[in-house]
């Protein structure tokens, strides 16, 4: 049986705001899909911050959705190298890392290329997360595929956890979708 764990990884005020503008708000949508289906359907929840002295806190907007999720504040690119991350993660028993955030091609991708190396299955949901430059986007999401990640969408996530159409949740969730 599965165990995945779904991480957003550092939307935060001043780096959200840096995003392309054409892609940051349907990121953050996409990031907010992901976090309710993960909470109606009890899939943990990681959160990380990147410096966040410099950077500000994980959006409002998601932290309101967050709970009281604690953010792992970090300095290193991957989220790997946050204390506690990795504890985290093998507490939880996940073998499968659901990555979500900002930017693609820096601590996404390299928090998925950490992953990889410790024999997790890592999935990049690539509507959910955001660069600068679209062009970074795109060589990130690329290298994390070469790497062996599974790059998806946001439906695609929200449908595989929930397995089949015969449920509440089902029927709670799909209409987050339309």
């Amino acid at each position: 049986m599965a165990h995945p764990v779904l991480v957003v990884v550092d939307v935060q005020e001043r780096l959200f705001n840096a995003m392309d503008a054409e892609r940051r708000d349907e990121m953050v949508a996409n990031v907010k899909i992901l976090v309710s289906a993960a909470r109606r359907l009890d899939v943990p929840v990681l959160v990380t911050e990147q410096y966040p002295k410099g950077l500000g806190r994980t959006l409002p907007e998601l932290r309101s959705l967050l709970g009281d999720t604690p953010p792992f504040e970090k300095t290193a690119f991957s989220c790997c190298g946050a204390d506690g991350f990795m504890d985290r993660i093998g507490a939880l028993g996940a073998d499968h890392v659901i990555l979500t955030g900002i930017e693609a091609h820096v601590c996404v991708l390299l928090t998925a290329l950490d992953l990889l190396t410790r024999g997790l299955r890592v999935s990049i949901v690539a509507d959910a997360v955001c660069s600068r430059r679209p062009a970074n986007l795109e060589i990130g999401l690329g290298q994390a595929r070469q790497a062996s990640a599974v790059v998806t969408a946001t439906e695609t996530v929200v449908f595989q956890l929930l397995g089949g159409a015969d449920s509440d949740a089902f029927r709670e969730l799909s209409k987050l979708l339309r």
